[in-house]
């Protein structure tokens, strides 16, 4: 009876100290750093030539998640056109995520272009699945919802009232 005693505490110790580290290991991966995608669209039709309607822009991000909240700091690129710019153009973005695989996020962000940052911000919605395709590599596919306002980008921005809807996919590494 003692030995069965015995072989059940070791076998116990060893599978808490096996979880603990385990657990250990997925807390010291809080941090990601990732590089992504958009194909963004209005959603409403735009009747001028020198706004794009739609197109592709690309963004580097950094997420720090605890369980089942996380935030998120992007730094998105579009190219010139984007709202009616005639510069590339960058958003900051800061978002607060809840959840895990699957998860929603709501953010701020603003526009940077031709030297100035604009007056007034951009809110957006996210819905996203998370996919750990190794502990050490996320992929992330989403879809987003901004409520825009050009007006700060281009004269031709101001008349412009519609807002965006991103499809976006990012690869992240977790460290």
């Amino acid at each position: 009876m003692k030995r069965i005693l015995i072989v059940f505490a070791v076998a116990s110790a060893g599978f808490l100290l096996t979880a603990a580290a385990g657990r250990a290991q997925e807390q010291e991966r809080n941090n990601q750093i990732g590089v992504g995608m958009h194909y963004w669209t209005t959603v409403k039709n735009i009747d001028q030539n020198n706004i794009d309607k739609d197109g592709f822009s690309y963004l580097a991000m950094y997420q720090y998640r605890y369980g089942w909240v996380g935030v998120e700091a992007d730094l998105e690129w579009f190219q010139k056109g984007f709202g009616g710019s005639t510069q590339d153009s960058y958003q900051p973005q800061a978002y607060l995520i809840l959840g895990k695989v699957l998860y929603a996020a709501a953010g701020i962000g603003g526009y940077y272009t031709d030297g100035k940052l604009a007056d007034k911000p951009f809110y957006a919605f996210r819905a996203g699945l998370d996919i750990p395709l190794l502990p050490i590599l996320h992929l992330d596919i989403n879809a987003n919802y901004r409520f825009e306002n050009w007006d700060d980008l281009s004269t031709e921005g101001k008349s412009v009232n519609t807002d965006t809807v991103t499809l976006g996919a990012a690869a992240r590494l977790a460290f």
